[in-house]
């Protein structure tokens, strides 16, 4: 996990530990339930980890803050920043209960005690967050209609609260009609791997 290491030199021995041992068990599950894409597990470590802490490198959060990972999947981008910020609460949500039986035991084998695995459509979990974090789960417009209400109004942290969104390409035209306050950040300015030439983080606050 050198990668990792380089770009986020705080990493401790543990942490970088469960990054490795989360290697294992992605590729341990992957051959029962496709958790990533086949194509990609010899590159988990870029387009995996390093790509769901993009977060994790423009959004500090403090401790106490809470966040949905909508359409988790396997845990991502849920599951490495589970470990990045442990005093951070996570809570992971599919509708696939098969997904979020991997999430459970990768956690467990983890021994992350921050992340709340749920099966669930996104939209009806309780409660609300302080951040919504998702990875090209659907149209952006359909996704920030259904959970800017799940947005919590009070922050603690000194960004706005709202939704972070990972994609790839361009989406402009996505928040065409969106009514509310949006940052959009080029993980390419971060990290200098080709991969991340044309991916994004998109930070949607300030619902209208």
């Amino acid at each position: 996990m050198k990668i990792l290491g380089y770009y986020f030199p705080e990493l401790t021995a543990h942490q970088i530990g469960q990054f490795i041992r989360l290697r294992e068990l992605f590729l341990s599950w992957n051959e029962r339930i496709n958790v990533v894409s086949r194509k990609d597990t010899g590159n988990l470590e870029v387009r995996h980890f390093l790509y769901s802490l993009g977060i994790a490198r423009c959004f500090p959060f403090r401790a106490g803050t809470r966040i949905m990972d909508a359409g988790t999947g396997g845990g991502l981008p849920g599951i490495p920043l589970a470990i990045f910020f442990p005093e951070t609460e996570f809570t992971l949500v599919d509708s696939v209960a098969k997904k979020i039986k991997v999430v459970s035991e990768i956690t467990r084998a983890l021994g992350l005690k921050n992340v709340i695995p749920v099966v669930s459509r996104f939209e009806d979990v309780p409660g609300t967050f302080d951040f919504i974090t998702g990875r090209a789960v659907t149209d952006l417009r359909r996704m920030t209609q259904m959970l800017k209400d799940k947005i919590s109004p009070a922050g603690m942290n000194p960004f706005p609260n709202g939704i972070l969104y990972l994609k790839g390409g361009d989406f402009e035209k996505e928040l065409e009609g969106i009514r509310a306050g949006f940052r959009i950040v080029s993980l390419g300015d971060h990290f200098t791997e080709p991969f991340f030439e044309t991916k994004k983080l998109v930070h949607l606050y300030h619902f209208a």
